[in-house]
């Protein structure tokens, strides 16, 4: 007869060893699927046009709407679409509520150690924003772009330049973004950061004048000023790229499944090889950030 102590130890060893079981065939059972028709769960935030957004019925549209239904034809699956806040979503996808993120998720370092990526499906570069009638409205450099990850002289005196005209003012940006990881480990030595949960909120900050400029995507920005009620907002100094803006856009998914990544990629491919991504980036955008081959 075992005494309590050796019931429990077996016990223990029994619930883990079923527990290793189940993920092995789960995940099998879920890459078969993949492989063979079945269905993937994506998450977009649904609040960042023209990337991803909802209409007046409530419907998901815009650039990675399309895009997604043009990537699962490709590759012969079925998927499904939902709309989550952008905060948590990482941890959301990691826990198993969705398989797929495609929500203008920058490829960056940082997020590699915790989940993996597609090759990216876009490039656009990080920009400011400033009220066209405010101080900072006339504000420019030699410079059309700075590339963080190794600054030449010329990028080297522009960048400081702008840290020395935005000294003591207050950027904003949206929460749990590149752009706020830039800010916080580049610039928030000399202005005040405040971020928001969508971008939504962080438009409304700058056009009622509480924050003196807002820093996004050139491709959030340049479609936003195309409308005549956003003429009273400018974009400023250059665009950036590199460093802790990452490598491209890409889709997001978890490590153990880096063959639906893998299959994103080839998809993304055959996008850009007959121009279906250069397509949707001009309809969407008004020029194409399709990235290269």
């Amino acid at each position: 007869m075992l005494n309590n102590e050796k019931r429990r130890c077996v016990m223990k060893t029994f619930l883990a060893v079923l527990a290793v079981t189940a993920f092995v065939l789960t995940g099998a059972a879920r890459a078969a699927d993949w492989s063979e028709g079945g269905r993937v769960r994506i998450a977009t935030e649904g609040e960042y046009p023209p990337w991803n957004y909802k209409d007046g019925s409530g419907r998901l549209v815009g650039f990675e709407i399309d895009l997604a239904v043009d990537l699962c034809k490709r590759m012969k699956i079925e998927c499904e679409m939902t709309s989550r806040p952008w905060k948590g979503m990482i941890g959301a996808l990691r826990s198993g509520e969705f398989d797929v993120v495609m929500a203008s998720i920058s490829i960056t370092a940082k997020r590699k150690k915790i989940i993996a990526f597609s090759r990216s499906y876009a490039d656009t570069p990080a920009a400011f924003a400033v009220r066209s009638d405010g101080p900072l409205a006339g504000f420019s450099t030699r410079v059309a772009s700075i590339t963080m990850d190794d600054l030449n002289p010329a990028e080297k005196a522009a960048f400081e330049t702008l840290k020395m005209t935005l000294a003591g003012m207050t950027i904003g940006t949206q929460f749990g973004t590149t752009f706020a990881h830039f800010l916080k480990i580049h610039m928030a030595d000399t202005v005040k950061v405040r971020t928001y949960d969508i971008q939504g909120n962080l438009d409304a900050a700058l056009l009622a004048g509480q924050v003196d400029a807002a820093l996004a995507e050139m491709s959030y920005w340049k479609p936003l000023l195309a409308k005549k009620k956003r003429k009273v907002l400018k974009i400023i100094g250059p665009g950036f790229t590199g460093g802790p803006f990452g490598a491209g856009i890409g889709v997001g998914v978890r490590h153990e499944d880096r063959e639906l990544a893998e299959m994103f990629s080839a998809a993304i491919n055959a996008a850009i090889k007959d121009g279906t991504l250069s397509r949707l980036a001009i309809q969407w955008f008004g020029f194409d950030l399709a990235p290269k081959e």
